[in-house]
């Protein structure tokens, strides 16, 4: 998937710890999502998503998939 990041707006999620180690969220202008690791100085990699594949990523949170076993 090509991601276009003009314009993103980064979001810090709200269980991010005061030392710099966080995990951003954007929501990008063609609809799809963006994340990444503040550690890299937003220069590192990030993962993208669909808004359905966002969805399905919430979804799975919310019933516990990915939860250590």
């Amino acid at each position: 998937m090509e991601v276009d990041l003009a314009g993103a707006v980064w979001r810090k999620s709200t269980y991010s710890g005061p030392d710099g180690n966080c995990v951003e969220v954007a929501f990008l202008v063609d609809g799809n999502m963006a994340v990444r690791d503040t550690k890299d100085n937003g220069i590192g990699p990030l993962l993208a998503f669909s808004p359905g594949e966002w969805d399905a990523f919430l979804n799975g949170m919310s019933r516990g998939e990915f939860g250590r076993a």
